[in-house]
């Protein structure tokens, strides 16, 4: 008589395909510098805590926002600092997460080969919530931003189709992030420079 639910209900078990070796971590966990050598790994892979994070699909909010706010964010840059997308940030040894949103030192970027930048080189991440990542977005990445000194981190929700965004700024005495505000129709901000976008232009994006 057989002894599983699946056998008695008659549908075969599912087979899933094994997977590739580059996709099992050693036992201390993939280093950073392993995301530009692993074979076939696919784009926006993150590496946290050793871990390699694929992404799931995107789906309109997160990525029309994220667009979105590049495009506000390098029309209101100042000539020293670049805006990037796609792009990581080494926090660490197996620390290599990719934001959704990020502003660095014009000095920092070095050309068309470069696949990732130090924390001391970026002033700002922003990182637009989405229901695969929002763990992620929401706990352990900010932690590990702030742990590397990053001085402000943009958390962005989805608020029936409109950004809001919550606004931190490092403490560095305790490395951790404080909560500045919490921007719903505007954000106007002073810091890292000077910022004024009108959020519920995003609704007709």
């Amino acid at each position: 008589m057989p002894d599983r639910e699946d056998d008695m209900s008659g549908t075969p078990p599912v087979e899933f395909e094994p997977l590739p070796v580059w996709a099992i971590p050693p036992v201390t966990g993939f280093p950073a510098d392993d995301l530009d050598r692993l074979p076939g790994i696919p784009p926006r892979t993150e590496l946290i805590d050793g871990g390699l994070v694929f992404a799931g699909p995107r789906t309109n909010f997160p990525s029309l926002t994220a667009s979105f706010l590049l495009y506000e964010l390098r029309r209101a840059a100042p000539s020293d600092l670049r805006v990037r997308r796609e792009m990581t940030v080494t926090l660490g040894e197996r620390q290599r997460p990719e934001p959704d949103v990020m502003v660095v030192r014009a000095e920092a970027v070095k050309g068309p080969g470069q696949t990732t930048y130090l924390p001391a080189d970026v002033a700002l991440v922003v990182e637009v919530v989405s229901t695969e990542s929002e763990i992620r977005d929401r706990r352990r990445k900010p932690e590990l931003y702030a742990e590397a000194g990053i001085p402000h981190f943009w958390r962005v929700e989805n608020t029936q189709g409109v950004p809001t965004v919550y606004v931190h700024e490092l403490d560095p005495a305790t490395r951790h992030y404080a909560l500045m505000g919490i921007h719903h129709d505007r954000l106007k901000v002073p810091l890292p420079f000077e910022i004024d976008i009108d959020l519920a232009e995003a609704e007709n994006l």
